[in-house]
């Protein structure tokens, strides 16, 4: 006898004794599949058929005569038909089908295991924690002067470095610092030499250090005759001062001692670097 597994089609060659054994379920042992052998059993294997053809659920026969009763049973038996199992049990075997193993099941009705995401432990929450304040501090640093620009900021930086004993970064703003006064005269004991003297204001509200500062002498036609830089030790003598820097709101007088380009420098620039 042969019968074919209805996922795969494979034909399997059966004997009375495995079937009558499992009641006519069978397992495939190609795609692992459960099914009903007796719904495609024939007797011999047809040579011009792929798939076998299937049988069609038939109603219990009635059983009218017995072929043997025991002596101890003195009432009559009765053998009662129900029209309604033949589609019950072909309703259990076709659920069975559908609940069979999964991982007996064919590769294309398995379903994905859902994955779980990684959990994050407490090392990797610390080295992120690092890293973002890493980024912040250098970001910080290179923002330093935006920064402490600011009245409340400098307050708070200054309140921390108090306690940590150190010093706060130096911020420079040359658009804050003004030229108030400015005068240009000869050299009273040098000759063919000029004095150039001016008046700084930081008009910031923190401290700076002393600019670097351009002086630029033009003739009346505002074509450029000289230009010199000065450096804040070229100007400011006293060494603890120019440590210190320009307070905020402070003044300085400042003079410089430059040759004199001659009778055509009529005009003078003043610029901080």
């Amino acid at each position: 006898m042969y019968a074919q597994c209805p996922e795969c089609l494979a034909i399997y060659k059966l004997g009375a004794a495995p079937l009558t054994a499992a009641r006519g379920r069978v397992r495939c042992a190609g795609c692992g599949s459960e099914f009903d052998a007796l719904l495609t059993l024939v007797d011999e294997l047809p040579s011009e058929h792929d798939a076998l053809p299937h049988h069609p659920a038939a109603p219990p026969p009635l059983l009218s005569v017995p072929a043997l009763r025991p002596q101890a049973q003195q009432r009559e038996l009765f053998v009662t038909f129900d029209p309604d199992e033949p589609r019950r049990a072909a309703s259990a075997a076709v659920d069975s089908t559908l609940r069979a193993d999964r991982h007996a099941a064919p590769s294309f009705v398995r379903r994905p295991r859902a994955r779980r995401a990684p959990k994050v432990g407490l090392g990797w929450r610390i080295g992120v924690a690092v890293l973002v304040t890493a980024l912040a501090t250098q970001w910080a640093w290179l923002e330093r002067g935006r920064l402490l620009a600011n009245a409340t900021v400098l307050g708070i930086a200054e309140s921390v470095c108090a306690q940590l004993r150190c010093a706060v970064p130096s911020v420079r703003d040359e658009r804050r610092i003004a030229l108030l006064a400015r005068d240009v005269r000869p050299h009273p004991t040098v000759p063919n030499a000029l004095v150039i003297s001016a008046t700084l204001a930081n008009q910031a509200p923190f401290s700076q250090p002393y600019p670097i500062v351009e002086i630029t002498l033009a003739d009346p036609n505002e074509l450029r005759i000289a230009m010199r830089r000065f450096r804040p030790d070229e100007y400011i003598a006293d060494g603890a001062a120019l440590a210190r820097g320009l307070a905020a709101g402070a003044t300085a007088a400042i003079s410089f001692e430059v040759e004199d380009p001659g009778k055509n420098a009529v005009a003078f620039e003043f610029k901080f670097l």
